[in-house]
């Protein structure tokens, strides 16, 4: 017993250390070649660096268009010249809107007029700047003069409206108010336009985003009373970028939309304001009580009106084109020039942007120093890499979005993955992206300790995930909107990912005049360990990507995570189809349900509309034979391909992701090609997998439902030849 005991366990270690000594898509030899070099690499991240170039960079407002924004793209350019690499700028000129009018004002029963001014706070330096410091405002708001009766909507999103609906409350006409939060601020002017409002406020409870989270700052880091979140109101569910040169690269001789054109601008004014600000108005709504999941955390009876409380809007910008600059930094690769691995980072805040985005900048660029510094050493990677720092992405991931249209068919044909991060902080890894890098992005996570813990990134996501009820296995989240990721997978097809730590740098600095320095060194990342540890895991990524013998894309972890999307579409229409029956059963024994309105207290239900039964065979038919084809695939054992058929499969790799795509684009909104993942048409940044087929369920537009099962299916039978091409090739 104990010899078959002691069998078993010296098994098992083998076993183990051959996975250990195993990278997917190296061979044996390379494999060894590629940790020393990783160890090489981690061993040059420096912290302090991070450190300097943060006081650097966020030391003065710098949104685009400003000189300091210009300063610090010339500034990062040359750091990148310093370290090896070609480095250049790129410029597009985009339409920016500054605010020149800003007036809220309560007509009554009170008055009262809005501060829109947040305070200069004591110990931090940077929030004194006075006139330097950009106005609190939502870009790419219309510009209006409106006057009317205020309505409290909650967060504003659809489930709100279909309260309002029940309780009788129409806002046609009137000015709405909204909490921040519950979905991406852009959702609530556009919902609230379409409900039939004349104006949208938005403002940060302190119940989600202030003292009801924790002290506020300087005690604390959550937002005081004064503090605002700026953001773009852009409707970029339609598409991102600039608003008026849509698909095609903003280039200063590009032919322009009209402004009154440009179907990404709100329809309405819309203001964010400080809960300071809030409290009066929302103080002087009368009517029905707001329902307690509606009720926030200012001292008053939250009501929802309409009135008697009336306020007046008035809202005028100054529309002028801004130079977006980009920095590109390249270093060439030895082996496969053509075949690039690109990282990228926007530079561009709302104000001083410390956390959101230097944090990240920071890390991106010591990544790049130690990468250039391996190369100077004789360590060039195979593959060209290519470094970005993005302009322009807080109005709307502008200048990525421009860069991106304006080379799309050149990265399509040269680009492996985007690898992207943004803001970055203490905590836990968050990574999202193609499902076909999951299984690489495990294993490099499994590499690189937690600053904190001692254990390795993904030992510690993956317990943080199961304590949350999620499962045993590392898994990246699916990508919507949000960040510079966008243009490369949900418009050109390239596999990408968006990385960064967080859920333990809690705190109300989001786009307000507070994300500074000072702020960032007290409460997200102190010693900018997480940096570090951001700089290394992007950078193994990167290193694997620019060096493997053959791409690391694995299909079985892609085809699981499709297969479950599947599983909830079809879950999601029979529980759909089983309440309707219901209901409709309800009805036809004459049950009367109680109405929301108290003087019609009993009211006949109408049947609903039945739901037809759709025909999903398609789908699962194409993802069973994909299923064939991609075990297959995964047999192969890189060592025994031959380096010219390796160099082969490659390229069919690289084209992979872009056969998830359709030219046609998503149903309204054809900028959106991926036919896996997009952002929601209602949910802003929030993901829509499977988004055809999943929103015509959701939207009930069953006829709709049919076409883009089969239009999906259609990509899915692409996608299976593709795979099929690199079966035949073994």
């Amino acid at each position: 017993m104990r010899t078959r005991t002691f069998t078993l366990s010296l098994l098992l270690c083998i076993t183990f250390l051959n996975a250990q000594e195993s990278i997917l898509g190296f061979t044996r030899e390379n494999a060894k070649k590629q940790k020393t070099l990783e160890t090489a690499f981690e061993a040059k991240l420096d912290a302090s660096n991070l450190d300097e170039w943060m006081q650097i960079m966020a030391a003065e407002p710098h949104w685009v268009g400003t000189e300091y924004g210009e300063k610090n793209a010339k500034w990062i350019q040359k750091q990148f010249k310093s370290w090896g690499y070609d480095a250049k700028i790129e410029t597009y000129h985009v339409l920016f809107p500054y605010p020149k009018v800003r007036l809220l004002e309560l007509k009554g029963p009170t008055s009262y007029k809005a501060k829109l001014t947040a305070v200069p706070v004591e110990g931090d330096e940077f929030t004194a700047q006075g006139d330097a410091l950009l106005p609190s405002y939502n870009a790419f708001s219309t510009d209006g003069d409106v006057e009317a009766e205020l309505v409290f909507v909650n967060y504003g999103i659809p489930s709100d409206y279909e309260v309002l609906d029940k309780l009788g409350i129409d806002v046609k006409g009137k000015i709405v108010i909204a909490k921040y939060q519950g979905s991406w601020r852009g959702i609530k002017p556009k919902l609230a336009a379409e409900n039939g409002a004349i104006g949208c406020i938005i403002y940060s409870d302190p119940a989600d985003d202030g003292y009801g989270r924790g002290d506020v700052y300087p005690k604390g880091a959550y937002k005081n009373k004064t503090g605002v979140q700026r953001g773009s109101v852009m409707d970029m569910p339609t598409y991102p970028g600039d608003v008026l040169t849509p698909g095609y690269g903003a280039t200063k001789d590009a032919k322009r939309l009209d402004r009154k054109d440009a179907p990404t601008i709100t329809k309405i004014p819309v203001l964010p304001i400080s809960y300071e600000d809030a409290q009066p108005l929302l103080a002087a709504l009368d009517g029905a009580v707001a329902p307690q999941s509606w009720r926030g955390g200012l001292p008053i009876t939250y009501h929802i009106g309409p009135g008697p409380a009336k306020v007046h809007l008035k809202l005028e910008f100054d529309w002028q084109l801004k130079p977006a600059h980009n920095v590109i930094a390249t270093i060439k690769g030895t082996d496969f020039p053509d075949q690039w691995v690109m990282r990228g980072n926007h530079h561009d805040a709302w104000v001083h942007g410390a956390n959101d985005p230097i944090s990240g900048m920071v890390a991106l660029m010591e990544e790049a120093r130690a990468v250039g510094e391996l190369a100077k050493k004789g360590n060039k990677p195979k593959r060209t890499l290519v470094y970005c720092a993005w302009d322009a992405e807080e109005p709307g991931l502008i200048g990525s979005t421009e860069w991106v249209e304006d080379h799309k068919k050149e990265l399509q044909q040269k680009v492996v993955a985007y690898i992207n991060t943004d803001g970055n902080g203490r905590g836990f890894l968050g990574a999202g992206g193609s499902h076909s890098l999951q299984a690489m992005v495990g294993e490099v996570a499994g590499t690189v300790k937690d600053p904190q813990r001692g254990v390795s990134i993904k030992e510690r996501r993956i317990a943080v995930d199961m304590v949350r009820g999620g499962t045993e296995d590392f898994e990246l989240y699916a990508l919507g909107s949000g960040s510079d990721y966008t243009p490369f997978i949900q418009h050109a097809g390239i596999a990408s990912l968006n990385l960064g730590f967080g859920g333990e740098n809690g705190g109300g600095e989001y786009h307000t005049i507070y994300d500074t320095y000072p702020h960032y060194k007290r409460f997200k990342d102190p010693e900018f360990a997480y940096g570090v540890a951001l700089a290394n895991t992007a950078g193994r990524i990167t290193l694997r990507l620019a060096n493997a013998d053959m791409l690391p894309f694995e299909f079985k972890q892609w085809h699981k995570t499709v297969s479950g999307y599947l599983d909830g579409i079809m879950k999601q229409t029979e529980k759909m189809r089983k309440e309707v029956e219901k209901h409709n059963t309800m009805v036809d024994k004459n049950m009367f349900e109680l109405a929301a309105d108290p003087k019609k207290p009993f009211l006949k239900p109408k049947k609903k509309e039945a739901i037809p039964y759709l025909d999903f065979t398609p789908l699962q038919n194409e993802l069973a034979a994909l299923k064939i084809s991609i075990e297959m695939l995964s047999k192969m054992d890189v060592s025994k391909v031959s380096k010219e058929k390796r160099n082969s499969l490659n390229k069919k790799l690289i084209q992979a992701e872009h056969l998830l795509t359709s030219e046609d684009g998503l149903p309204r909104r054809s900028w959106y090609k991926h036919q896996i993942y997009a952002p929601g048409f209602y949910t802003g940044y929030g993901v829509k997998t499977l988004p055809g087929v999943r929103e015509a369920v959701e939207e009930k537009n069953w006829k709709e439902a049919q076409e883009q099962i089969s239009k999906l299916a259609a990509t899915l039978k692409n996608f299976d030849k593709h795979i099929q091409e690199m079966n035949g090739m073994l």
